[in-house]
């Protein structure tokens, strides 16, 4: 005789939809755990910094106070910001911790946007004021540090943040949508992220200028400029440059960037002062340059490829078949992403200068006024390019700055 009452299949369901329940508040209180402990150790980094380095450099005047704040930043106020969400932890309210905090989030902004300035004003500090380098290391031999320096203790607001994104995702995850807590620790999940970003984006135009500054050594002289507002690096590496005549194929090395392409030749190594640098020889600007692999000619042993500027042509040669096409790739990306970035600033140009009423907008005078816009912003940084071979640095956000002289589009001999 069949039966319908609910049988253990029933029961079955509800059991498991409560042992998932007991699953997520499980890894929610291990979640909330850590991460009041954490934040516990956190604060009390920060109240030995301000403490044992602030206040009392402050006080012994062993520091100007402009120097000061280059190197400490917001420290303080962040140190008072984390003292109340600290509280909120402690008592178990997450949300209401979270979203009290952050509003004050831009002083962690302020602080992110100053590190590497702080690192180097303290660099120099420390190599050139005794008085502060004492200081300092008798400060960092206190037990309290735990061997710690100030250099490592700056970093933590910044360490901070990237520890308080995972943490939020975690107990977001594991927070019931029906929850109270469950929008504040989503809003908040959205805010960090954005500072989380924002340090991301600094962090990849530092390590951009550090590429640019080094490329600038490489190259002896100061006739070739590679330091331009809105330039990013992409990569580096030998080609042999094929002659239009038939001559010998010669090595030589280029480098890339968001808005030109830089060939050099390697300096005499018997020259005394410039045997380990390069010497620029042409700067080939990418706006209106065309990229296209030339098949047949190399006996499927690696490839030409063709690059075509108003004003010149070149054929590079490489042996191995990956690197051309990375080669291919790289060039390829940068010339569309800049052409595009050309392309968007214009219309935009046009639609901001044309009058709504008026005949005159198709005069010489302002045909050329447009341009001229044009020119001035094509070279804006393109976002993410694409790289991954060796020497080759990622693109980001970057300021909204070109070169007059990297937009220019014939080629330039240095």
């Amino acid at each position: 005789m069949m039966s319908f009452s609910p049988g253990p299949s029933g029961l079955h369901g509800s059991n498991s939809i409560q042992e998932q329940r007991d699953r997520w508040e499980r890894k929610r209180s291990r979640t909330a755990k850590e991460l009041v402990q954490t934040e516990q150790r956190y604060c009390q980094q920060l109240q030995l910094l301000t403490t044992y380095f602030v206040e009392i450099l402050k006080a012994k005047g062993t520091l100007r106070q402009d120097i000061r704040e280059s190197i400490f930043s917001s420290i303080k106020a962040i140190h008072s910001v984390n003292q109340s969400l600290l509280v909120h932890l402690e008592n178990g309210y997450f949300g209401r911790g979270f979203d009290q905090f952050c509003p004050y989030l831009h002083h962690y902004n302020m602080y992110a946007d100053n590190i590497y300035n702080a690192s180097k004003v303290l660099t120099i500090q420390v190599r050139k004021n005794k008085a502060f380098r004492r200081f300092k290391k008798l400060q960092e031999a206190r037990p309290e540090f735990n061997g710690h320096k100030l250099e490592d203790l700056l970093q933590l607001p910044i360490q901070r943040i990237d520890q308080y994104k995972h943490f939020l995702q975690d107990l977001t995850a594991n927070t019931s949508p029906d929850n109270p807590e469950f929008q504040q620790l989503s809003r908040a999940v959205s805010a960090v992220s954005e500072v989380s970003q924002r340090i991301e984006n600094n962090t990849r135009r530092h390590e951009n200028h550090l590429q640019l500054c080094r490329v600038q050594k490489l190259l002896k002289g100061r006739k070739t400029k590679v330091l331009a507002p809105g330039r990013w690096y992409i990569r580096e590496g030998w080609l042999k440059m094929v002659p239009a005549k038939g001559a010998e194929a010669k090595p030589k090395m280029f480098f890339l960037f968001s808005d030109m392409l830089l060939q050099a030749k390697r300096c005499s190594p018997l020259h005394p002062t410039n045997g380990d640098k390069f010497e620029g020889q042409h700067a080939y600007p990418l706006q209106d340059c065309t990229v296209e692999k030339v098949f047949g000619h190399t006996r499927s042993q690696g490839g030409l490829l063709s690059l075509s500027f108003p004003k010149a042509k070149l054929l590079l040669m490489s042996s191995n078949q990956e690197n051309l096409n990375d080669w291919y790739q790289t060039l390829s990306s940068a010339i569309g992403k800049l052409q595009s970035k050309q392309t968007v600033v214009y219309q935009r140009d046009e639609l901001r200068r044309q009058p709504l009423h008026s005949d005159d907008h198709n005069t010489p005078t302002s045909r050329k006024r447009n341009m001229v816009g044009v020119s001035e912003h094509a070279q804006t940084v393109p976002l993410d390019m694409e790289g991954s071979a060796p020497k080759r640095m990622k693109q980001s956000d970057a300021p909204a700055q070109s070169s007059v002289e990297a937009s220019s589009s014939s080629c330039v001999i240095l």
